[in-house]
């Protein structure tokens, strides 16, 4: 004698399989992206790492907003200035290298690295100047690393 399973147990069965295969791909997904994805990753600057030179990518890029900052003469106050192409650029005021990571006895300031639209969100790309002695530093993700350029 055989057992006969209803269309509706079978359509039932398959839909929990899926479910649950849908769910535990998206757990899977979520622990392998992470929740930078969501949002910016707190670092710990005190263990940022300090280079003698900037080989990564986009050095080009910073050494580029260097020059346009400096054609602005490094403003020292924070807040959008005009840029080419009809962008703007934030210079973010003074950088106080709490944690110490660059050279001491010296007063930086922060500039935004890629222009936007005015008002838009920053990201994390900076480089932070030495108005004194034009020593500059990029950092790619919000002082967790510094270049000098």
């Amino acid at each position: 004698m055989s057992t006969l399973v209803s269309p509706l147990a079978t359509l039932g069965a398959i839909r929990r399989r899926t479910t649950t295969l849908a769910l535990l791909l998206t757990m899977i997904a979520a622990a392998l992206v992470g929740p930078s994805v969501v949002a910016p990753r707190l670092t710990d600057s005190a263990s940022a790492a300090v280079y003698s030179s900037c080989t990564v990518s986009r050095c080009a890029d910073a050494r580029t907003a260097r020059s346009g900052w400096s054609a602005k003469g490094f403003p020292t106050s924070r807040g959008w200035y005009s840029w080419s192409g009809g962008l703007s650029n934030f210079a973010g005021g003074r950088f106080y290298n709490n944690e110490g990571q660059l050279p001491a006895n010296a007063t930086y300031y922060e500039y935004d690295v890629y222009p936007r639209t005015q008002g838009a969100a920053r990201d994390a790309y900076r480089i932070v100047v030495n108005r004194s002695s034009g020593v500059t530093w990029f950092s790619p993700n919000h002082y967790t690393d510094f270049y000098r350029l």
